[in-house]
């Protein structure tokens, strides 16, 4: 476990690790993984969680250290309920009166804003050159009317934090009835958790461009106080009926999230010959939803010997980043300023919302191989997904104030532009980015439609093989621009693929408790919307930039290029060695080894020219092994 939210299997981190819910291919609550953070997930609705070390044909062909299958209580054994308190408490995060905040909404505690960090206008925005020579007409006027609707709020406070508690219930029964049965479940839960993080340091390295020194440079450094606390609201609604045959089952699940983080660092920098030091005020919030449904099937037909399930599953999530706020001093012959050195203060916001629709079928049928027990698995699955994702930015630029070092002073109404109403040329000015079009914004959605089929059946009387293969097609299409607007995508496909992906699994008993496993499996990793995308992603605490992957980086009066923009899926080829033995109770002593190639392998890299600034890119093959 990462953080206490992410599973890495078998070394590998994020990208090779998938989280699928009953079965079925789930969005994310955040999107810069493509895995599920665990901990929203609350222990009193979860059935079991499955972790897939090995591919096999059912499961999804995106995955390479591991599927994550997350099973949702459905059907209630007996009459049962439960409640639940708790709380924790770590002297490193709560009750200090030192901890970082700032003042939110009323509804933060449901994890969700109340319009407390509304943008204060996203169209009829008048850029500031074309107010300063008539301040006082109709584009002045709204251009003052903008500046005044901001949330004036700037700068972290220190409050006394709070210890993490919650609490929780939930119920589940089954009602008998003449030839079926019903069941249900509901579950709630509610978590608050603070953290607290002093002297927390924030570094960034690179080589100098002479090719004879060969020691990393500081590019930026940061020490200062973080403080986040967490809001995680989830609720369960599952209802099910089974027959002799069959089995139905409804279930819908909502969480919601919230977030807030304030902090305040020292700032460092030593850049490309700028050299200067500050400090810096952080302000983020975001709040975080899902819901999913599911609607399945299971039915055994025992005469033919023939078992159906079949799955739908719809999810919504959304994902908002509302003002995020950043402001950052810099000290100039023991004079506060901010300015093109420093860079400018930023008020950022974030939407995203993404849609998922699954469809599932498995067929299995058992039969009779040289006498042993076999089974045949078919089955195929579709899948849409499609992403809206924005970002608006506000630069303010502070012309020709005194500065007193206090960041809430930018948006006290005695600072806005015009200056005491006169003067023009001084105050907190703003320009807004996304205006009048907005290369930080695309639409972007892909289909896959799987099919596979697989045996499982003994060769020889102590030989056992699981051998199948999955074919996917997998199409993606974009919507959006590059920061200069020279190339505009319209629907334009940037992923069209066929895959086949075999796997074989070999089972030799040594004797009646002891078993050798090897397996081999062919996987593929894609990029995400975000990576193959020409998005700009700004991280204010840290100071860097994601840039994504459609952008090409080359130095063309050198005539070299870095990168030409083309991100492609990599290719992994997966191998696997067990030696097992069962004990008594359950027990089980096992030695395995793996080994994993990877054919263009996607890494985030570093630009050369532009510091701070990191793109995903293929970088050749790799390879990882362990055991």
């Amino acid at each position: 476990m990462e953080g206490g939210k992410y599973v890495y299997v078998r070394g590998l981190g994020d990208r090779y690790t998938k989280t699928i819910l009953n079965g079925v291919d789930i969005t994310g609550l955040d999107p810069d993984r493509n895995t599920m953070q665990l901990y929203i997930f609350p222990t009193n609705i979860i059935d079991n969680i499955m972790v897939h070390k090995s591919f096999s044909a059912e499961l999804p062909a995106d995955f390479t250290g591991g599927v994550i299958d997350i099973a949702i209580m459905d059907f209630p054994d007996q009459k049962k309920g439960n409640l639940f308190l708790s709380s924790g408490y770590n002297p490193d995060f709560h009750f200090r009166r030192d901890y970082l905040t700032y003042n939110g909404g009323m509804t933060d505690f449901l994890g969700f804003d109340d319009g407390t960090r509304a943008i204060p206008g996203a169209t009829d925005l008048p850029f500031f050159a074309s107010v300063l020579g008539n301040p006082t007409g109709e584009q002045g006027l709204r251009y003052r009317e903008v500046l005044e609707s901001f949330n004036p709020a700037m700068a972290a406070i220190r409050q006394t934090s709070l210890m993490d508690y919650g609490f929780g219930a939930s119920f589940g029964n089954q009602i008998p009835l003449k030839k079926v049965t019903l069941g249900f479940n509901f579950g709630f839960s509610y978590k608050s958790n603070t953290e607290f993080y002093k002297n927390a340091e924030y570094g960034r390295y690179g080589l100098s461009n002479d090719p004879d020194v060969t020691d990393l440079e500081v590019r930026e450094f940061q020490v200062g106080d973080f403080g986040a606390s967490s809001v995680l609201v989830s609720g369960l609604a599952g209802f099910a009926l089974k027959t002799l045959h069959s089995k139905y089952r409804v279930n819908v699940i909502h969480l919601q999230n919230g977030e807030s983080k304030a902090g305040i660092f020292d700032y460092e920098g030593s850049d490309q010959g700028s050299i200067f030091s500050g400090y810096q005020h952080n302000l983020e919030y975001s709040q975080r939803s899902l819901t999913n449904i599911l609607i399945d099937g299971k039915h055994s037909f025992n005469r033919s010997k023939w078992d159906l399930v079949w799955k739908l599953s719809p999810t919504i999530s959304s994902i908002k980043d509302p003002d995020a706020r950043f402001v950052r001093y810099i000290t100039d012959n023991s004079v506060l300023k901010i300015n093109t050195e420093s860079g400018f203060s930023e008020r950022i916001w974030r939407n995203l919302s993404e849609i998922n629709l699954i469809g599932v079928v498995h067929i299995s049928r058992e039969f009779k191989f040289r006498g042993e027990k076999a089974v045949i698995n078919f089955g195929g699955s579709y899948g849409y997904k499609e992403r809206d994702f924005m970002i608006r930015k506000f630069m303010l630029n502070i012309r020709n104030l005194t500065l007193t070092g206090d960041p809430d002073e930018l948006f006290r109404p005695e600072n806005l532009w015009p200056l005491n109403g006169n003067n023009y040329t001084s105050g907190t000015t703003y320009e807004a980015g996304f205006i009048p079009s907005n290369p930080n914004q695309f639409n972007a959605y892909s289909t896959n439609a799987a099919g596979y089929a697989s045996t499982e059946l003994s060769l020889l009387k102590n030989l056992r093989i699981i051998a199948g293969v999955r074919v996917e097609k997998y199409l993606q299409r974009y919507t959006g621009q590059n920061q200069l607007g020279t190339i505009v995508l319209d629907n334009d496909k940037v992923m069209d693929e066929l895959g086949i992906f075999p796997s074989f699994n070999m089972i030799y008993s040594i004797t009646a408790n002891q078993n050798i496993r090897a397996s081999y499996a062919k996987t593929i990793a894609r990029p995400s919307f975000k990576e193959i995308s020409f998005a700009e992603i700004a991280d204010p605490i840290s100071g860097r930039t994601f840039v994504g992957g459609m952008f090409r980086d080359a130095d063309d009066v050198a005539d070299k290029i870095f990168w030409d923009g083309n991100l492609t899926s990599s290719d992994i080829h997966n191998v696997d060695l067990r030696w097992e033995i069962f004990q008594r109770d359950a027990q089980m002593i096992s030695v395995s080894g793996f080994y994993k190639y990877f054919i263009r392998p996607i890494e985030i890299v570093q630009y050369e020219s532009q510091t701070g600034s990191f793109q995903p890119r293929n970088v050749g093959n790799g390879q990882v092994f362990g055991s």
